[in-house]
């Protein structure tokens, strides 16, 4: 497994533990209000998911941005429907997510290749 995936994923699981387990219910209640947005409703959880990424690259959030590309790619985004998301967070969020969006393909890259390796192609 890629290290760059690994790590995001080991990183946000145990920090996310730590947070939950301080049982503060004002973050319980914003980590479940998070998770709840991105059901399924009127709109699909593709749709949203891809939404997120958009709100993320134009906020410039790396930790989010990656976040939402794992949910992506969970969910079957194609590597040309993503790169038509990217474009519409640059058009939206100007130059400045530029950066972002090199580290956003970077990451797609890597989770697209672990997918190959377990025979998930996108």
């Amino acid at each position: 497994m890629s290290p760059l995936v690994t790590e995001f994923n080991a990183y946000r699981t145990r920090m996310n533990e730590v947070i939950l387990s301080k049982n503060n219910l004002v973050m319980k209640r914003l980590w479940n209000l998070d998770t709840n947005t991105y059901e399924a409703g009127a709109l699909d959880q593709k749709t949203k998911e891809m939404l997120g990424l958009v709100a993320s690259m134009v906020l410039r959030c790396d930790d989010c941005i990656k976040y939402h590309l794992g949910k992506n790619f969970e969910l079957g985004l194609t590597t040309e429907q993503l790169y038509e998301v990217f474009a519409v967070a640059n058009i939206v969020g100007g130059t400045i997510v530029i950066p972002h969006t090199r580290k956003a393909a970077e990451y797609w890259e890597e989770l697209v290749k672990e997918g190959e390796e377990r025979g998930k192609m996108q």
